[in-house]
């Protein structure tokens, strides 16, 4: 029902919504006379605020045309190499004209980034994808939108995720590397594990692991307390809806994006309300840069998209109630998921030292997981002053966590073995 009453409370703003942008455009026109004066200023900062809050937000574009490889702008195309219902895996082609022009004439690391399945799209971590690129030969996981996947699909719960990720491992060739993103630190360390006990040619290399919940006992932040404190009936009862027409996937029971994202929000509210005030401030001050920066980043955390139900009924009961996975009781279509028999495959683990989602520990745990893997394959690193998003994007990823994850998968990757 609550989707539905989502649904209708949209359309049912449309009016209003329409007249804002009328307002702002009339405002806005460098025809009309009274558009620089404050009253003028004002009356388009409210109708933009209004318009923007209110409007829907749509699945964002990659919008990663080029890429900087030393002094030369390489082209990038994203191009779909593999698809089921539920996924898309995206190649991030560069010109290799352009490549030998930079002085690139040899083959990179390849790299999965598993982008998390908890709310957003994959095109959050479009930084992260641009800070590896001129270094790696970069896919990634496009998760799609549950409401747009029909009914007859099937289902989609966390083994098919363990399963879609051994599939593109198996894509990228032998060996390969890849980084988990938050959300799917535990699926990708059970994929590694079995492809591990199967000898699979194409297990990774190095599996690198950012912000993720591998044991959410430790260090509890606010949303593990949340999945431990509710009973699961709760969660089934107040965190389930059903995709309503005129969606492909209507009937499907889901986890609502827009659930996620007000969670999201009220643990951050005046933050939120004060940048919404900066915005307003900004346009009556004409401070157009900064307005357009508030805009680029509200486009991408509001942009959400919907979760199957079973997926994250799963999530919660394996991943944040029983703990499966670090008290070695996880099964995988019938098989005990083991990391302790991963003996060749690198281990990093990233962490943020204000993490507010992944508290410390929950990502370094991989390591007591994994004790017949090597010390000199593991490596460690807690990013001083950052939070949850810091970890995989913005400055400090940029200039201080990511060269030392290049670092380590070129440590790690056999396939470069003169490589530092």
């Amino acid at each position: 029902m609550l989707y539905a009453l989502h649904e209708a409370a949209y359309y049912a703003s449309s009016p209003l919504r329409e007249a804002a942008r009328v307002a702002r455009d009339f405002w806005g026109s460098p025809l009309n006379p009274a558009a620089n004066t404050d009253l003028g200023r004002r009356m388009h900062a409210g109708a933009d605020l209004f318009s923007n809050v209110t409007r829907r937000y749509g699945k964002p574009a990659w919008n990663i045309d080029t890429i900087k490889v030393g002094q030369v702008d390489v082209r990038v195309r994203p191009t779909v190499v593999w698809e089921s219902p539920w996924a898309r895996l995206i190649q991030f082609d560069r010109d290799m004209a352009d490549m030998r022009r930079a002085g690139k004439f040899s083959l990179d690391p390849a790299v999965l980034i598993v982008a998390p399945l908890s709310g957003h799209y994959a095109t959050l971590l479009r930084g992260t994808v641009e800070a590896f690129l001129p270094d790696h030969a970069v896919f990634i996981v496009d998760w799609v939108n549950a409401r747009e996947v029909s009914m007859l699909e099937g289902r989609f719960d966390f083994h098919d995720y363990i399963d879609h990720i051994i599939q593109m491992l198996a894509v990228l060739g032998p060996r390969p590397n890849v980084v988990a993103v938050c959300q799917p630190g535990p699926p990708v360390l059970a994929a590694a594990a079995l492809m591990a006990q199967d000898n699979h040619p194409s297990r990774p290399a190095s599996m690198t692991f950012m912000g993720s919940p591998i044991d959410a006992r430790l260090s509890p932040t606010v949303t593990n307390n949340l999945a431990e404190e509710k009973p699961f009936a709760w969660f089934q009862s107040n965190m389930i809806y059903t995709v309503p027409p005129p969606y492909v996937g209507a009937g499907r029971r889901v986890y609502p994006g827009f659930v996620q994202l007000a969670s999201f929000m009220s643990m951050n509210a005046e933050k939120h309300r004060e940048a919404h005030r900066r915005y307003f401030s900004h346009l009556v001050s004409g401070d157009g840069d900064s307005a357009d920066k508030h805009l680029e980043f509200y486009d991408e955390y509001l942009s959400v998209l919907d979760l199957t139900e079973e997926f994250y009924l799963q999530t919660i009961d394996i991943v944040f109630q029983q703990h499966l996975l670090p008290k070695g009781e996880l099964e995988h279509r019938g098989r005990l998921v083991r990391p302790d028999l991963i003996t060749d495959i690198g281990l990093m683990t990233v962490e943020g030292e204000n993490d507010d989602i992944s508290g410390i520990g929950q990502t370094q745990a991989a390591h007591g997981l994994t004790p017949n893997l090597p010390a000199e394959m593991k490596t460690d690193y807690v990013q001083p002053g950052v939070g949850h998003y810091g970890v995989f994007n913005g400055r400090r990823f940029r200039e201080e966590i990511y060269p030392r994850v290049r670092s380590f998968i070129r440590k790690s990757d056999p396939n470069f073995p003169d490589e530092v």
